[in-house]
């Protein structure tokens, strides 16, 4: 297992990167957009782990901006925790075994929530290439939510 990143919800990409970037010195080492979907991803990585970041997996912080307005309750600001699985489908078994709920499978072989007794969410994410879709994850419902 591998830890990714932590994601939390913005209103103000603009003055979430004075904050973080500006102000508090992370620094920017990945943006993607995504029309479709109307948010924009923003990585930062601390000085000292922003060249391994733009290399490999380094530990990072995503801002995520939804272009629509939303007002974010309960805690929603604050998005998960992000670890990379060497088998996607095996660790939710596992897990699953062990009585975690799967709030979202790994339908696609990539991705899938759980979440702790806290109700704090966390992605597993498939190592390289995603598995090939398979059952019982490819007809799982959701359980819900993450």
């Amino acid at each position: 297992m591998e830890y990714l990143h932590t994601m939390i919800r913005v209103s103000d990409l603009e003055a979430s990167l004075d904050f973080f970037v500006d102000k508090f010195g992370l620094v920017e080492v990945r943006r993607a957009s995504n029309e479709k979907g109307r948010y924009t991803l923003v990585f930062l990585a601390a000085p000292g782990d922003a060249e391994n970041a733009r290399k490999t997996q380094a530990p990072l912080l995503e801002l995520t901006y939804n272009w629509d307005a939303e007002v974010y309750a309960g805690g929603r600001n604050f998005g998960h925790l992000a670890y990379a699985v060497d088998d996607i489908y095996a660790t939710c078994a596992r897990l699953q075994k062990a009585g975690v709920v799967i709030n979202r499978p790994p339908r696609d072989g990539r991705m899938a929530f759980i979440r702790t007794p806290d109700a704090i969410s966390i992605e597993l994410i498939q190592k390289g290439a995603a598995l090939t879709p398979a059952e019982p994850w490819a007809s799982m419902a959701n359980a819900g939510v993450w």
